[in-house]
């Protein structure tokens, strides 16, 4: 059902809800919260399908804010509310209100959402572009228990997260820490798996991609060990790398559907780590209304705490920890500690004549003459005779 108001108020409003409700044989409201959108012309319509997805899983009023100021004078002076009220099939499993706030009554939304908002039940406001510096001073963010912004979408991504955590309220986050929630929950259950330590980390994954950044930062704050930055194609996240004493605990996913976990001494998994759409990340919030502790304490360590690494740049912390490994230790043996069983010394056969002369050297001409034509009757036997002495003499 849908029906359509136009210069209309909040009391009409409420009152076309209570007949359309009736009409469809519903007394009961059946919801359990209100989320408020606020938007503009261009984004609703991906906005209000993400929300009327998710309301399958959380029942809710969605009452969607699209402020139109108006470009001459003349129009931001009018003031004028017009409403579209989705019930039924079309509203997913609660209820829809598009309000078109015109003129002045755009800077005043707050008025107009208050008498429309669910009695007892918790308020969610989302931004999904153009959010405000300071969502918990908003008008609109200051009644709500949850506020959701998406830092992907400003002009600066990574340095949005600066911004968030200088304003950062109790009840706030972000949908670029709800993408991570699965690479989040692999990597811990890695570590529950193979309790070893980890000396540091790489997270790999596009530019200006505020997700890597609080992947790694989560990486950094939780494990308190140095983490890399390192930039690649994407999509999105594309591998997480755990370095410990045993090797490295690598989470893969170069095509942006399916992972691999590779582990020592474990073989390979498939693991699912496929990038979702809006309304799952919008469900996954909703699941939730505390604070997130762990989102803030993440988004409030400061960007800078990653370093930096092109992709052509060798890894430099792995090659040190590969040439730490005792498996690859080439360290040489010195001569005189070498083992019983070592390689005999080369061609000794050749050196064994030259032993006798060497012995001999001292002697005069005459004695050196006899011994020579001594020796000439029985050369080789003599060879072997004081070769065996010399050895023991050296050993």
């Amino acid at each position: 059902m849908k029906i359509d108001l136009t210069n209309t108020t909040s009391s009409k409003i409420n009152a076309a809800l209570m007949n359309a409700r009736r009409a469809a044989g519903s007394t009961a409201a059946g919801m359990v919260l209100t989320l408020v959108i606020v938007t503009d012309e261009g984004s609703a319509y991906d906005a209000l399908k993400a929300a009327n997805d998710a309301s399958r899983e959380h029942p809710s009023r969605i009452l969607a804010v699209i402020k139109r100021a108006g470009r001459s004078p003349r129009a931001r002076a009018e003031t004028r509310l017009d409403a579209e009220i989705l019930v039924g099939s079309d509203a997913g499993s609660g209820e829809t209100v598009i309000l078109r706030m015109h003129g002045e009554l755009a800077s005043h939304a707050q008025s107009v959402v208050l008498p429309l908002l669910l009695p007892d039940a918790p308020v969610v406001v989302w931004w999904p572009e153009n959010a405000p510096l300071n969502p918990g001073q908003d008008p609109l963010g200051a009644i709500a228990q949850r506020r959701i912004t998406d830092a992907v979408t400003a002009e600066s991504p990574v340095g949005q997260l600066a911004q968030r955590a200088a304003s950062y309220t109790p009840g706030d986050t972000d949908l670029a820490w709800t993408r991570i929630t699965g690479w989040r929950s692999m990597l811990a259950a890695a570590l529950d798996q193979r309790p070893v330590k980890v000396i540091g980390a790489v997270v790999e994954g596009e530019s200006y991609n505020p997700s890597v950044e609080l992947l790694g930062l989560w990486l950094h704050n939780r494990l308190r060990v140095p983490v890399e930055r390192v930039v690649t194609g994407g999509p999105g996240i594309t591998a997480v790398r755990m370095r410990t004493k045993d090797g490295d605990i690598v989470l893969d996913r170069p095509d942006g559907l399916l992972g691999t976990l590779s582990m020592p001494g474990s073989p390979d998994r498939m693991v699912a780590l496929k990038r979702r759409d809006t309304a799952e990340l919008i469900s996954e919030e909703l699941r939730r209304l505390d604070p997130d502790d762990i989102y803030a304490n993440a988004v409030r360590t400061p960007v800078e705490r990653l370093k930096e690494r092109p992709a052509g740049e060798p890894d430099t912390g792995a090659v040190a920890a590969a040439a730490a490994a005792p498996a690859r230790v080439t360290a040489k043996v010195p001569a005189d500690e070498a083992p019983v069983d070592a390689a005999p010394a080369p061609a000794p056969a050749a050196e064994a004549p030259a032993e006798p002369a060497k012995a001999a050297s001292g002697k005069s001409a005459a004695a050196r003459t006899a011994t020579a034509k001594k020796d000439s009757g029985a050369k080789k036997p003599a060879a072997r005779k004081n070769a065996a002495p010399r050895k023991r003499s050296g050993a």
